[in-house]
């Protein structure tokens, strides 16, 4: 996942040989909460349920093995190409000691950072009303297209 510019002054200067260690040195090369391979292409069922074609096995979401999905292969599968990224465990980028840094694909890295990413939302959605609040005085109606003051702009409410 690439690192947003206003974002890359937290990381350490040698982040890329960091990644690069965490990921095909420790991992080798699989998704440390799923197991799916990086750079190969891995038939999925969308719901965690993937085929492994090293071990002929499908394996959950967690990398265990189950047994063969009585579902429309088919119809529900989906082929996806699975790229391994260097993720903090506690979502702080200048925290990089190596038992906080994990080797997830991207479905894992997604549902890792889920809750942080609704956090971030939540805060950035509050930011924009109070900055609405302090400019632009009280907001329309619901289904008003934009934040315009009661009396118009430029004039007193």
């Amino acid at each position: 996942m690439p690192i947003r510019a206003d974002h890359l002054w937290l990381y350490p200067i040698d982040w890329t040989q960091l990644s690069q260690s965490i990921r095909f040195g420790r991992a080798g090369g699989r998704c440390e909460h799923c197991r799916r391979p990086h750079g190969e292409r891995v038939f999925h069922l969308g719901d965690g349920l993937w085929w492994d074609r090293h071990d002929r096995r499908w394996r959950d979401g967690q990398g265990r093995r189950v047994r063969m999905p009585r579902r429309d292969l088919l119809r529900e599968g989906r082929w996806t190409q699975v790229v391994l990224a260097c993720a903090h465990l506690n979502h702080d980028p200048t925290d990089s000691v190596a038992h906080n840094l994990a080797a997830l694909c991207q479905r894992c890295h997604m549902i890792h950072d889920g809750p942080e990413h609704r956090r971030r939302r939540w805060l950035n959605r509050h930011y924009r009303c109070a900055l609405g609040d302090l400019f632009h005085g009280p907001y329309p109606q619901l289904g008003a297209p934009t934040i315009v003051p009661v009396g118009g702009w430029g004039m007193a409410a």
